[in-house]
């Protein structure tokens, strides 16, 4: 075991003050309802966004992006647009105004501002609250695989079992660890609510972007001194019709991860990447921490601000370490210890990498740094999962009239419950890709259809977004076991369009939402859209309400932010390999769409919270 007593000491010194921040911020967190969830609306834009990119540097998506990193080089940067990781781009322009305009605490709570309080609001309140506990327990069960396959190099278990008074087989060893670094996540997120989270995030922010550097560093010294052995098109990321990338002389072992991973037919599985990424993205965010963090923020301009931000802070950090350890792992693989299992796991590139070599001292720093990332996710989820049990279940079907000490308790033992059935379910799942596709194409893809004709279609109403969000919840849940070993992302646009069935036949079984609700919406969140019955019916209300003419503006400033966000991603990566002008080419590209940005979005955005 690598690990020294100073490695061991920063690791100790994080967690005790995750402990300390949940134990300074409980007396705040328990004034209220809101303070608790949302941190009292009174959270700065700079520090939601922090703690959002935070949250999304995730341990367990870190070593996946290290494994496409090293297996499909530069076009690596594309397959994360799986998530979409664009979607941040499209909350930024236009999405993250619109929801925050809403006052509301929970996704399911904005229902009603959208379809009333009728039957039809009921259902799709109730399949929402249905939908945030099952990603809530995929990602869950997601960040609990990775710490646990993590923790597992550093801590070999022959130095722990002899100090344990039970027996754990082998196999569930990772498991164990990650029910052990649980509980700190558990801890601090229960007791202090978002304010916690956010602060517990600034401190994992600043030990990620050091360890970033340091890791990017050590690959540069590498790679100045040794010569890199990749297949042709791994250092460019343009493709073809077909990936064509042949590891056969240098790391065989690699075609077979390809042809595992279903990418092989690039073209086409790029274009499903775009047209469910945009569909995706187009609907808004998922009942995640993400929404929570938008709408914990002061304004819809910081909503947007807070969104923005996102990209910015987290993409050249993140890929800078990311690159950092591909570099690594492919300069020197013949050292990783990758066998798990009798075969090779390339998941573990990462770890590994880390065990070899990064020295003692920045070793503590960067085992805090990702232990505090996995803690980020978690507590992040944790936390708007919570909000769905307490706010929309507890509140508002059992107890309405609640006390504060009883939304407390009700917010620990909820918290509780999702843990533990998190575990369970971690138990059962192969590895951390196999929860990330199914959360990705999956249940991602199963929301898509309701949720984005509740924003552009008035005449859309809670019927047709129930059975609409049925439509798609069914298929994410069986088509796994129906089309084994087939991609998730193939099988979306058969999810997608029984979903809109299911849209439009519970649309027209019932009468449209209350025109009352529709035009308090229409004038309160203002989006563009199919909306013009309601807009004429509230002008001629008000004649001076003046409709949203942004779209064009709209999806130019998308196209413009996805291609800043891309090359935000590409050149920290080129750095690290070295190679100069590709870097400059990225970088020039990153600066042209930030000054375009600056013209079409920033200086446009809304000025106060009146607006």
């Amino acid at each position: 075991m690598k690990l020294s007593l100073l490695d061991i000491g920063i690791i100790l010194a994080y967690l005790l003050a995750t402990v300390v921040i949940g134990l300074v911020l409980r007396k705040r967190a328990e004034r209220s309802k809101k303070d608790y969830l949302l941190g009292g609306n009174k959270l700065p834009w700079y520090m939601l966004g922090l703690s959002n990119a935070s949250g999304m540097f995730d341990i367990s998506g870190t070593m996946w992006l290290v494994t496409l990193l090293f297996v499909y080089g530069l076009k690596s940067a594309w397959i994360p647009w799986l998530w979409p990781v664009f979607n941040q781009i499209f909350l930024m322009i236009f999405l993250s105004i619109w929801l925050r305009r809403s006052n509301v605490t929970t996704g399911a709570e904005w229902i009603n501002t959208r379809f009333g309080n009728k039957r039809g609001a009921q259902l799709s309140h109730s399949i929402v609250i249905v939908f945030a506990i099952i990603m809530g327990l995929g990602y869950l069960a997601y960040g609990f695989i990775g710490i646990g396959k993590f923790v597992e190099i550093f801590v070999p278990w022959e130095y722990v079992s002899a100090y344990i008074p039970f027996n754990v087989p082998l196999e569930y060893v990772p498991h164990f660890y990650g029910i052990i670094f649980t509980c700190f996540a558990v801890f601090y997120s229960l007791l202090g609510g978002m304010m916690s989270i956010v602060w517990a995030d600034l401190i994992q922010y600043v030990l990620m972007a050091i360890s970033s550097v340091i890791i990017g560093i050590i690959a540069m010294n590498a790679i100045a001194d040794n010569n890199l052995l990749v297949p042709d098109g791994w250092l460019t990321p343009f493709f073809g019709q077909r990936l064509d990338l042949d590891w056969t002389t240098i790391i065989p072992e690699v075609n077979e991860k390809i042809a595992s991973d279903g990418f092989s037919l690039f073209t086409v599985f790029f274009m499903m990447m775009i047209f469910k990424g945009v569909l995706v993205s187009l609907a808004g965010p998922a009942p995640n921490y993400d929404m929570q963090k938008i709408l914990s923020a002061k304004s819809p301009r910081e909503a947007a601000l807070m969104s923005g931000s996102v990209s910015l802070v987290l993409m050249p950090i993140r890929y800078f370490m990311i690159a950092g350890f591909g570099v690594l792992g492919l300069l020197y693989f013949d050292q990783l210890d990758l066998m798990v299992g009798g075969q090779i796991d390339f998941e573990q590139i990462l770890p590994s990498a880390i065990n070899e070599f990064i020295p003692i001292g920045f070793l503590g720093i960067l085992l805090a740094g990702l232990l505090a990332a996995f803690m980020s996710t978690f507590a992040g989820t944790l936390n708007a999962t919570q909000a769905y049990i307490v706010n929309d279940i507890y509140l508002k079907h059992i107890n309405p009239d609640a006390p504060n000490k009883s939304i407390t308790l009700m917010n620990y033992v909820a918290g509780l419950t999702m843990v533990g059935i998190s575990i369970v379910l971690g138990f059962y799942a192969r590895d951390v890709n196999d929860v990330l596709q199914w959360i990705v194409s999956g249940l991602y893809g199963s929301y898509v259809a309701a949720n984005l004709l509740k924003w552009y279609w008035w005449r859309f109403n809670g019927h047709g977004f129930f059975w609409g969000m049925v439509g798609g919840l069914v298929p994410a849940l069986s088509f796994r076991f129906i089309f084994d070993g087939v991609l998730d992302l193939y099988t979306f646009p058969l999810m997608l369009l029984l979903a809109v069935i299911g849209c439009i036949i519970g649309t027209y079984m019932a009468p449209p939402v209350e025109e009352e609700t529709l035009k308090n919406f229409y004038k309160n969140v203002k989006p563009w859209g199919f909306w013009k019955p309601i807009h004429d019916k509230v002008v001629a209300e008000d004649p001076v309400f003046e409709k949203n003419k942004n779209f064009k503006r709209d999806m130019f400033n998308v196209v413009i932010g996805v291609i800043w966000q891309t090359a935000l991603v590409i050149f920290p990566i080129y750095i690290v390999l070295l190679e100069m002008v590709p870097m400059l080419i990225a970088l020039g590209i990153a600066v042209i769409c930030t000054i375009i940005l600056k013209k079409t979005w920033y200086d446009r955005l809304p000025a106060d919270v009146g607006v």
